[in-house]
Protein backbone atom coordinates (compact mmCIF):
# COMPACT_ATOMS: atom_id res chain seq x y z
CA UNK A 1 0.00 0.00 0.00
CA UNK A 2 1.74 3.22 -1.14
CA UNK A 3 2.61 5.71 1.54
CA UNK A 4 -0.46 8.63 2.57
CA UNK A 5 0.73 11.53 1.42
CA UNK A 6 1.05 14.24 3.46
CA UNK A 7 -0.41 18.07 2.34
CA UNK A 8 0.15 21.47 3.72
CA UNK A 9 -2.83 23.51 4.43
CA UNK A 10 -3.23 26.32 3.54
CA UNK A 11 -2.54 25.64 -0.31
CA UNK A 12 -1.60 29.18 -1.07
CA UNK A 13 0.75 31.13 0.79
CA UNK A 14 -0.26 33.10 3.87
CA UNK A 15 -0.70 36.10 2.40
CA UNK A 16 -1.84 34.82 -0.60
CA UNK A 17 -4.91 36.77 -1.39
CA UNK A 18 -6.76 34.46 -3.37
CA UNK A 19 -6.73 31.74 -0.36
CA UNK A 20 -10.53 31.80 0.22
CA UNK A 21 -10.15 31.88 4.43
CA UNK A 22 -9.74 35.98 3.14
CA UNK A 23 -12.87 35.60 1.41
CA UNK A 24 -15.23 38.32 2.28
CA UNK A 25 -18.34 37.67 4.30
CA UNK A 26 -21.64 39.00 3.58
CA UNK A 27 -23.32 39.74 7.25
CA UNK A 28 -26.86 38.39 8.22
CA UNK A 29 -27.60 41.58 10.06
CA UNK A 30 -29.63 39.09 13.16
CA UNK A 31 -26.45 37.13 13.52
CA UNK A 32 -23.67 37.91 15.78
CA UNK A 33 -20.49 38.65 14.46
CA UNK A 34 -17.09 37.23 14.89
CA UNK A 35 -13.33 38.25 14.66
CA UNK A 36 -10.63 35.48 14.25
CA UNK A 37 -6.95 36.70 14.29
CA UNK A 38 -3.87 34.91 14.03
CA UNK A 39 -1.24 33.25 12.00
CA UNK A 40 -1.38 30.75 9.44
CA UNK A 41 -2.06 28.10 11.90
CA UNK A 42 -5.57 30.30 11.99
CA UNK A 43 -5.50 30.80 8.09
CA UNK A 44 -6.10 26.65 8.38
CA UNK A 45 -8.73 26.47 10.60
CA UNK A 46 -10.89 29.13 9.55
CA UNK A 47 -13.00 27.92 6.90
CA UNK A 48 -14.03 25.29 9.41
CA UNK A 49 -14.97 27.36 11.70
CA UNK A 50 -17.11 29.68 9.04
CA UNK A 51 -19.06 26.49 7.75
CA UNK A 52 -19.80 25.24 11.15
CA UNK A 53 -21.44 28.49 12.61
CA UNK A 54 -23.18 29.01 9.04
CA UNK A 55 -26.70 30.51 10.31
CA UNK A 56 -25.31 30.85 14.04
CA UNK A 57 -22.19 33.97 13.26
CA UNK A 58 -20.91 35.80 10.68
CA UNK A 59 -17.35 34.37 10.91
CA UNK A 60 -14.62 36.97 9.69
CA UNK A 61 -11.07 37.04 9.69
CA UNK A 62 -8.37 39.54 9.67
CA UNK A 63 -7.14 39.57 5.93
CA UNK A 64 -3.89 38.29 6.39
CA UNK A 65 -1.36 36.48 8.05
CA UNK A 66 -1.40 37.79 11.98
CA UNK A 67 2.23 37.19 12.91
CA UNK A 68 4.00 38.46 15.50
CA UNK A 69 2.45 40.91 18.68
CA UNK A 70 4.05 43.79 17.43
CA UNK A 71 2.81 43.63 14.28
CA UNK A 72 -0.65 42.70 16.23
CA UNK A 73 -0.04 46.32 18.00
CA UNK A 74 0.84 48.08 14.99
CA UNK A 75 -2.48 46.41 13.20
CA UNK A 76 -4.38 45.61 15.17
CA UNK A 77 -6.92 49.42 15.18
CA UNK A 78 -7.08 48.31 11.27
CA UNK A 79 -7.91 45.14 11.54
CA UNK A 80 -10.70 46.17 13.88
CA UNK A 81 -12.01 48.84 11.78
CA UNK A 82 -14.87 50.86 12.98
CA UNK A 83 -17.88 47.91 12.90
CA UNK A 84 -19.23 46.04 15.70
CA UNK A 85 -17.41 43.15 17.29
CA UNK A 86 -19.74 40.46 19.57
CA UNK A 87 -16.53 38.01 20.23
CA UNK A 88 -12.72 38.00 18.85
CA UNK A 89 -11.01 34.88 18.70
CA UNK A 90 -7.06 35.82 19.01
CA UNK A 91 -3.34 33.97 19.04
CA UNK A 92 -0.30 35.41 18.51
CA UNK A 93 2.57 32.87 19.30
CA UNK A 94 4.61 31.46 16.63
CA UNK A 95 6.09 34.00 14.65
CA UNK A 96 7.59 35.68 18.31
CA UNK A 97 9.15 32.72 19.36
CA UNK A 98 10.99 32.89 15.44
CA UNK A 99 14.91 32.65 15.99
CA UNK A 100 16.74 34.57 13.53
CA UNK A 101 20.80 34.74 12.50
CA UNK A 102 21.72 36.69 9.83
CA UNK A 103 18.64 37.72 8.98
CA UNK A 104 17.47 34.00 8.49
CA UNK A 105 15.23 31.91 10.60
CA UNK A 106 17.99 29.51 12.37
CA UNK A 107 17.62 27.79 15.88
CA UNK A 108 21.31 28.96 16.25
CA UNK A 109 19.68 32.73 16.06
CA UNK A 110 18.72 35.08 19.10
CA UNK A 111 14.66 34.75 19.32
CA UNK A 112 12.56 37.27 18.24
CA UNK A 113 11.02 38.21 20.90
CA UNK A 114 11.57 37.48 24.78
CA UNK A 115 9.23 35.99 27.24
CA UNK A 116 8.94 39.33 28.74
CA UNK A 117 8.49 41.12 25.62
CA UNK A 118 6.05 39.18 24.47
CA UNK A 119 3.98 39.52 27.04
CA UNK A 120 4.05 42.61 27.36
CA UNK A 121 2.75 43.13 23.95
CA UNK A 122 0.13 40.80 24.55
CA UNK A 123 -1.07 42.90 27.92
CA UNK A 124 -1.07 45.91 25.05
CA UNK A 125 -3.33 44.12 22.68
CA UNK A 126 -5.24 42.66 25.18
CA UNK A 127 -6.07 46.31 26.64
CA UNK A 128 -6.67 47.64 23.23
CA UNK A 129 -9.61 44.83 22.43
CA UNK A 130 -11.04 44.94 25.67
CA UNK A 131 -11.65 48.80 25.03
CA UNK A 132 -14.03 47.63 22.00
CA UNK A 133 -16.66 45.68 24.61
CA UNK A 134 -16.66 42.17 22.69
CA UNK A 135 -16.31 38.91 24.34
CA UNK A 136 -12.98 37.66 23.94
CA UNK A 137 -11.63 34.35 23.59
CA UNK A 138 -7.26 33.47 23.22
CA UNK A 139 -5.78 30.61 21.48
CA UNK A 140 -2.66 28.71 22.43
CA UNK A 141 -0.17 28.39 20.58
CA UNK A 142 -0.06 24.71 18.70
CA UNK A 143 3.16 22.90 19.30
CA UNK A 144 6.47 22.89 17.64
CA UNK A 145 7.84 19.84 16.59
CA UNK A 146 11.49 18.46 16.58
CA UNK A 147 13.58 20.02 13.49
CA UNK A 148 11.23 22.81 12.90
CA UNK A 149 12.89 25.67 10.52
CA UNK A 150 13.94 28.47 13.17
CA UNK A 151 11.85 27.07 16.60
CA UNK A 152 12.91 25.37 19.22
CA UNK A 153 10.08 22.71 20.64
CA UNK A 154 9.27 24.39 24.23
CA UNK A 155 9.52 27.92 23.61
CA UNK A 156 5.48 28.20 22.69
CA UNK A 157 5.01 26.54 26.32
CA UNK A 158 7.09 29.15 27.56
CA UNK A 159 4.73 31.63 26.15
CA UNK A 160 1.69 29.67 26.47
CA UNK A 161 1.84 29.46 30.14
CA UNK A 162 2.43 33.37 30.29
CA UNK A 163 -0.40 33.92 27.76
CA UNK A 164 -2.66 31.69 30.02
CA UNK A 165 -1.78 33.61 33.08
CA UNK A 166 -2.81 36.78 32.05
CA UNK A 167 -6.11 35.85 30.09
CA UNK A 168 -7.00 33.94 33.15
CA UNK A 169 -6.31 37.34 35.53
CA UNK A 170 -8.09 39.15 33.07
CA UNK A 171 -10.85 36.89 32.71
CA UNK A 172 -10.62 36.14 29.31
CA UNK A 173 -11.86 32.39 28.04
CA UNK A 174 -9.14 30.38 26.38
CA UNK A 175 -9.27 27.66 23.62
CA UNK A 176 -6.33 25.41 24.41
CA UNK A 177 -5.53 24.27 21.00
CA UNK A 178 -1.58 23.36 22.48
CA UNK A 179 -3.44 20.39 24.42
CA UNK A 180 -6.08 19.72 22.42
CA UNK A 181 -4.35 18.60 19.25
CA UNK A 182 -1.57 16.63 21.07
CA UNK A 183 -2.99 13.60 21.10
CA UNK A 184 -3.05 14.09 17.05
CA UNK A 185 -0.20 15.37 16.41
CA UNK A 186 1.69 12.12 14.65
CA UNK A 187 -0.65 11.82 11.88
CA UNK A 188 -1.82 15.40 11.44
CA UNK A 189 1.17 17.53 11.99
CA UNK A 190 3.59 17.76 8.94
CA UNK A 191 7.30 16.74 9.62
CA UNK A 192 9.84 18.90 11.05
CA UNK A 193 6.72 21.73 10.88
CA UNK A 194 4.54 23.82 12.97
CA UNK A 195 1.49 23.51 10.29
CA UNK A 196 -0.98 20.92 9.95
CA UNK A 197 -2.74 18.64 7.38
CA UNK A 198 -5.82 19.08 5.78
CA UNK A 199 -7.23 16.90 8.72
CA UNK A 200 -5.34 18.77 11.43
CA UNK A 201 -6.73 22.11 9.98
CA UNK A 202 -10.13 20.77 10.07
CA UNK A 203 -9.29 19.17 13.94
CA UNK A 204 -8.65 22.47 15.32
CA UNK A 205 -11.56 24.23 13.37
CA UNK A 206 -13.90 21.81 15.23
CA UNK A 207 -12.16 22.83 18.49
CA UNK A 208 -12.09 26.42 17.78
CA UNK A 209 -16.07 25.95 16.99
CA UNK A 210 -16.71 24.14 20.08
CA UNK A 211 -14.64 27.07 22.11
CA UNK A 212 -16.78 29.70 20.51
CA UNK A 213 -19.85 28.17 20.73
CA UNK A 214 -19.38 28.06 24.70
CA UNK A 215 -18.76 31.74 24.71
CA UNK A 216 -21.64 32.65 22.30
CA UNK A 217 -23.40 30.41 25.26
CA UNK A 218 -24.73 27.80 22.02
CA UNK A 219 -26.56 24.91 23.24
Amino acid sequence: MAARRLTAVPTYSADDPRNPAFAPVRDLPHLPRILLIGDSISIGYTLTVRERLAGTANVHRIPENGRDTAHGLENLTRWLGNTRWDLIHFNFGLHDIRRIKDDRMDVTGVRVRSVDEYSANLRQLLDQLKKIGARLVFATTTPVPEGADGRLPGDEMECNQRAVALMTEAGVGVTDLHGFIQPFLASVQLPANVHFTEEGSRLLGEEVFRSLGRALRLG
